[in-house]
């Protein structure tokens, strides 16, 4: 099928990894370039010379499952494809309900609503980011089957009474720990908390690779129907017939160059974290002193905060801008890529769900679906209320020093004093 170049539409896509920040170029630390590992030639040359024999996925998974204190590390091309697969290894039916956070990226559902499974948003917590035990009980009906959260920007989500209601409705919990990698909640890492973890190694995140995500869990029965729903492509050897698809399954499997980066990234990881904690705090703190303007409030849950991506909300009843115009001052002043997230609100920034929902089209037929469906921002009111007033950057990174961050909060209140009521 050939079209006329003069009506294809055009759009902007989005952009990942360094094309996403390659106009950046101010005063403050960029990711990238991005630290590598001082062994990722040798082991990449290592894939090379093998003549693509050396099991180098196997190698990585196997020490980033030894970091985490778990089982089953099953290497992924990324978070998106991770959550997908856990998605379909879970095995629920079409229609079935998954309560998932309300704030986060698109790559969090992408998988469960492939696998004809709907969600539904849990709020987040009045004044913060992040779901809790009381906004997603309130989403919880006979159809639930599990629950995902988000570590959004790195905090970590109270799991404890998380996996408390989950108990009490025989739920499954799993992880989105994309933005937390090696954060630490009660002496236990993000994505080790619950059934599974997800995580991702996209060239602009915390470890980040060219790209890559895993997933991690110490349930062996998930562990082997993750590795043969989708790496294997639910594809089983029959003797005298060959390969037999008995599910439908993906082939979402980590690449060995890629697994390369991974091992060299994990090798310097953590005093990377532990510099961010360090630095964010600081931040906080700082930002925190500024009239009109809060920092996110961290969890003393929270004892490693693997910060991502760092941000602020103001008191729009003290400034005469909102917090649009507030964000675009502050990058103008140097802190590049300050803006708000509205997208981050999901039941609104998925239109094609809300078409979906509102024509009953798959699964939101009855059946599959038992009942009707809505998404929009009023779904989520604390959500929506807080992404209104919520201003972040996503290029804060383990290269600032105490220095950058006084110089954040200087360019933050300068903002602030010149538009304050």
């Amino acid at each position: 099928m050939t079209s006329n170049p003069a009506t294809v539409r055009r759009r902007e896509h989005a952009r990942y990894g360094a094309a996403s920040q390659q106009e950046f170029d101010g005063p403050l630390p960029q990711p990238f370039p991005r630290e590598i590992g001082p062994r990722a030639m040798e082991y990449l040359a290592e894939v090379v010379d093998s003549g693509l024999t050396c099991d180098m996925v196997g190698r990585f998974e196997q020490a980033f499952a030894e970091a985490h204190g778990v089982a089953h590390c099953i290497a992924t091309p990324g978070c998106t494809p991770a959550l997908a697969v856990l998605a379909a290894a879970f095995g629920f039916e079409p229609g079935d309900e998954i309560v998932v956070s309300s704030v986060s990226d698109y790559g969090t559902v992408q998988g469960l609503i492939s696998a004809g499974y709907i969600p539904v948003f849990a709020d987040a917590a009045p004044g913060t980011i992040n779901v809790n035990a009381e906004t997603i009980e309130a989403c919880i009906s006979g159809r639930t089957r599990a629950i995902l959260v988000v570590h959004l920007t790195g905090l970590i989500c109270d799991m404890d009474a998380i996996n408390e209601v989950a108990a009490r409705h025989g739920l499954v919990v799993y992880e989105d720990a994309c933005q937390a990698v090696f954060g630490r909640y009660k002496g236990r890492y993000a994505g080790t908390l619950s059934t599974a973890g997800a995580f991702s190694f996209d060239a602009e995140k915390t470890m980040g690779s060219d790209v890559g995500g895993c997933i991690l869990t110490n349930d062996d029965d998930l562990a082997e129907r993750a590795r043969f729903v989708g790496q294997s492509r639910g594809g089983e050897m029959v003797e005298h017939f060959g390969r037999v698809h008995t599910v439908n399954g993906f082939a979402h499997r980590m690449t060995q160059s890629t697994a390369a980066i991974c091992l060299a990234q994990l090798e310097i990881i953590q005093p990377q974290v532990e510099k961010r904690d360090r630095m964010i705090r600081l931040l906080s703190t700082l930002l925190d002193e500024i009239p009109g303007v809060s920092a996110l409030p961290i969890p003393p849950e929270t004892e490693v905060y693997s910060c991502w991506m760092a941000g602020f909300t103001i008191d729009l009843e003290q400034f005469r801008c909102d917090a649009e115009e507030f964000g675009s001052q502050v990058a103008a002043a140097g802190i590049l890529g300050a803006s708000q997230a509205r997208y981050y609100l999901l039941p609104a920034a998925l239109p094609y769900l809300t078409e979906a929902a509102e024509k009953k089209r798959f699964p939101y037929s009855q059946p599959p679906a038992s009942r009707t469906y809505h998404y929009d921002a009023a779904c989520c009111p604390n959500a929506h209320e807080l992404l209104e007033r919520f201003i972040r950057w996503s290029t804060f990174c383990d290269k600032y020093e105490p220095h950058h961050c006084e110089q954040v909060a200087a360019i933050v209140r300068r903002v602030a004093d010149e538009y304050r009521l």
